[in-house]
């Protein structure tokens, strides 16, 4: 099994409140290409912006069900519950799924909507982190659509169209097997004490993968960093290498079963499944998000313009964004853009939610994407020669 996925991604949230300002960067407009109408005198379902544009639900419903496909992109079924969340779609709808590239990036559901337009083949949602959701709606390849619940998003989490919005999220952490580790460290500063040679690994490569480079930047704001300076972070991992510290194998659950790598720095939500999952194989994972290098994110969901089944694009957003489809996130432990709603009403999954790492600093203050491209290019620059050798 694995979860890694390779998304270099922006990074944006506080997991109970704000996040990333998705804030119009333009809307996506229609297209000239005529799709599956739905019944009842609705108007094409490629244009539709929210359900009542179906005649309310049942309508959007019966155009999905007549379409009876949907087609998605890296969206592992280990990453924030997505298997389960993916197969009570199915088995509440009928809508046959069909499921690509896994463990792919964000640029690759973006280039898969440009190079496929027309094509049925062509994805028809996107699951993005920030940076490319902001630059998709800026491009216009997403279309605006406003699910029933969208009011229950915070307007620092949407684009004010619907054409992207913040849906899941986690904060980077410290997972730890408490069986080969005598005592788990709970903060970037721990991570440099002697009994922790040869302990630390990364989710991936921080020029490639989006858990590894949040690992960096969260590194970078526990070291005097800043949200304009990442070179901090790339400092420390120096440090770490220097100190022999630093495990350059890339953690995935595979790894961690092997005992290669008993430290990880990963997405809590990916660090806390580990818990449960590693329970019954004689591993006792810990988590902690550090308090020196407090750092989340979000990803977003947007329907593809010219998706090729758009009523069952758009049934796929409203389930994800219903009570049962955040609550399924949260299964997965990750943190749903609606929890603070789903909290006030009533209808928050209190046991699951109980089950989430506690975040001593919630993280705030939020980059820019100009921040976030910075960030990378420094990365890019000078990663491969703060740990070499």
């Amino acid at each position: 099994m694995t979860v890694h996925r390779a998304r270099a991604a922006a990074f944006a949230a506080v997991l109970t409140a704000a996040a990333l300002s998705l804030t119009a960067c333009g809307s996506a407009g229609s297209s000239s290409k005529s799709g599956d109408t739905a019944t009842g005198g609705a108007k094409d379902a490629k244009t539709a912006t929210s359900a009542a544009d179906f005649g309310g639900m049942d309508g959007l419903v019966a155009a999905a069900k007549k379409e009876g496909k949907l087609h998605v992109i890296t969206l592992p079924r280990d990453w924030a519950n997505y298997g389960k969340i993916i197969d009570s779609f199915k088995a509440k709808y009928g809508i046959e799924v069909e499921e690509e590239n896994p463990d792919g990036a964000s640029q690759d559901e973006i280039n898969a909507i440009n190079s496929r337009k027309g094509q049925d083949r062509a994805p028809d949602v996107v699951d993005l982190g920030s940076a490319f959701a902001l630059q998709a709606v800026k491009d216009g390849i997403l279309a605006p659509y406003k699910v029933a619940t969208f009011d229950k998003v915070p307007d620092t989490m949407k684009d004010a169209n619907g054409a992207a919005v913040n849906d899941y999220g986690g904060y980077v952490s410290i997972g730890c097997d408490a069986k080969k580790i005598a005592n788990c460290p709970k903060t970037f500063a721990d991570l440099l004490k002697p009994e922790y040679k040869g302990q630390v690994a990364l989710n991936g490569n921080p020029t490639k993968s989006g858990s590894a480079f949040g690992g960096v930047y969260a590194a970078a704001l526990a070291n005097g960093g800043s949200l304009d300076n990442i070179q901090p972070g790339i400092d420390f991992f120096g440090k770490l290498k220097q100190s022999g510290n630093f495990n350059p194998v890339e953690s995935t659950p595979a790894t961690i079963e092997k005992g290669e790598t008993p430290i990880s720095i990963d997405w809590s939500y990916l660090n806390a499944g580990y818990t449960d999952e590693f329970k019954d194989k004689g591993i006792d994972w810990q988590v902690s998000i550090p308090s020196d290098g407090s750092y989340a994110q979000f990803y977003n969901q947007g329907v593809n313009k010219w998706a090729p089944h758009p009523a069952a694009a758009r049934l796929w957003q409203e389930y994800l964004f219903s009570a049962e489809g955040q609550n399924l996130f949260l299964g997965g432990y990750a943190t749903p853009a609606t929890f603070e709603a789903l909290k006030k009403d009533g209808s928050l999954d209190t046991a699951a939610a109980a089950k989430l790492p506690i975040v001593e600093k919630p993280f705030t203050t939020f980059p820019t994407v100009d921040q976030i491209n910075a960030a990378k290019k420094v990365v890019t620059e000078n990663w491969t020669k703060a740990i070499a050798g």
